[in-house]
């Protein structure tokens, strides 16, 4: 698994199609552009830690989108499992999942996991000219947490230095 995505450069450009709330749909960087995008990569479908990770961004989509972002889903399943598997289990979310089948989203990011065919979870901020602003990447056992993605976004979108710990309505560093 080699990368040379890097915060501060312009974010991989992809299009794949996504299984959206019953329906399969295209989707592109391109389409949110003026916006921020948040996209995550989980490994698969009908797994265990995946659909807790999921879940949490569905319940603060709303944030998301009240900060002007986008949430993106990307895994390397199809858009057929990815609508068996949300239709049945996670009919909550709303955003779109990504179908990476070829693996050119996941090794543009740099979270393939080659011998596997599968993404590491890896969380993308990406600013509203393309440029990516912020990326972690976890092991395949360990689940992020959604609340840090929403106060970096937070932070980020201050355009000031913010110290560790930093929320909103704490000082940023003049």
């Amino acid at each position: 698994m080699s990368t040379s995505v890097k915060v501060g450069t312009l974010a991989p450009e992809f299009k794949a199609q996504s299984y959206v709330t019953g329906q399969f749909k295209e989707v592109s960087l391109k389409d949110y552009q003026g916006k921020w995008v948040c996209l995550f990569f989980y490994p698969l479908d009908f797994t265990f830690v995946c659909p807790t990770e999921i879940r949490a961004f569905a319940e603060k989509e709303n944030e998301f989108k009240e900060l002007g972002c986008q949430v993106l889903a990307c895994s390397t399943d199809s858009v057929h499992s990815h609508k068996a598997w949300f239709e049945r289990d996670l009919k909550e979310v709303k955003y779109p999942v990504l179908a990476d089948t070829n693996h050119h989203i996941a090794r543009a990011f740099g979270v393939l996991l080659e011998d596997q065919g599968i993404a590491l979870r890896g969380t993308f901020l990406i600013d509203p000219k393309g440029t990516l602003q912020w990326m972690s990447v976890n092991a395949l056992g360990t689940g992020r947490s959604v609340d840090e993605v929403v106060r970096t976004l937070q932070a980020l979108k201050t355009g000031e230095l913010c110290p560790a710990e930093w929320k909103p309505g704490k000082a940023t560093l003049k």
